[in-house]
């Protein structure tokens, strides 16, 4: 029962709006060819599902995901370890990250693919240096946020490096590595996205394009209905997660 209060609170308003729509191109005051209804969008979802379209589109933009955020995540692990432990690394490099991070990502995909070529390597490249760089920003500034005394303290009851490391600063900078984590997810999932809708053939990207162009509105309203989904499911994700390996800051809360 708990459950299901939570889930109504939680989507009254979608569900709302969903029968507000529903209502309005039945009484045809929305064009149901531009808005079709979400009955429809509904029957066509399952249908793709059926015939496998949705299946093959989403295994593509899930593992382009995957792909690119362990190789983002283990590069921008590496460099943040380096920008931790050198302060002339973190000098010189800082400028550099700063610039990268807030330029659109999507800008650099023509200078990829000049690098890399028109390929998957160039599409994992991309979503690989956005996820890297988040990684390195949030943990980098979570390391140098461990409270210098608790260091100290640790060291003055002869607590090795490794010690430290595995006691100290890996419990204070997991809360902020498990954001680093989410922010990353949500970012390279969208990039991963407008990646396919510029230069792939498949995912759900490239069918939400191919949906523009054939004016399929229906498959369009569906694939862009499970790209949501795709987002909305990370974050509960990764909050349980959190709540299992970080449980002193779910107790705090």
């Amino acid at each position: 029962m708990r459950l299901i209060r939570l889930i109504g609170a939680r989507l009254w308003l979608v569900a709302l709006l969903v029968v507000c729509w529903q209502v309005l191109v039945v009484l045809r005051v929305l064009d149901p060819l531009f808005f079709p209804a979400p009955s429809k969008v509904a029957e066509k979802l399952a249908a793709m599902f059926s015939s496998g379209e949705l299946e093959r589109a989403l295994y593509a933009t899930l593992g382009r995901t995957a792909l690119g955020l362990l190789a983002g995540m283990a590069g921008g692990g590496l460099v943040s370890i380096l920008l931790s432990v050198s302060p002339l690394m973190r000098t010189a490099m800082q400028p550099l990250v700063s610039a990268l991070y807030s330029t659109p990502r999507l800008t650099m995909l023509p200078m990829v693919m000049l690098v890399f070529g028109v390929n998957e390597t160039s599409r994992l490249a991309l979503v690989a240096l956005s996820a890297g760089l988040v990684i390195v920003i949030q943990i980098s500034d979570a390391v140098r946020s461990v409270s210098r005394a608790y260091v100290d303290l640790a060291a003055n009851y002869g607590a090795s490096r490794a010690v430290i490391v595995r006691k100290v600063y890996l419990p204070a900078c997991l809360p902020q590595i498990f954001t680093a984590l989410r922010l990353c997810t949500g970012r390279a999932l969208v990039l991963t996205i407008s990646i396919e809708m510029l230069s792939s053939n498949d995912g759900i990207g490239s069918l939400i394009w191919l949906s523009w162009q054939t004016f399929a509105t229906e498959k369009l309203y569906a694939s862009v209905l499970v790209a949501g989904a795709l987002g909305l499911i990370t974050g509960p994700l990764f909050h349980l997660l959190e709540r299992r390996f970080v449980p002193w800051r779910t107790a705090r809360a």
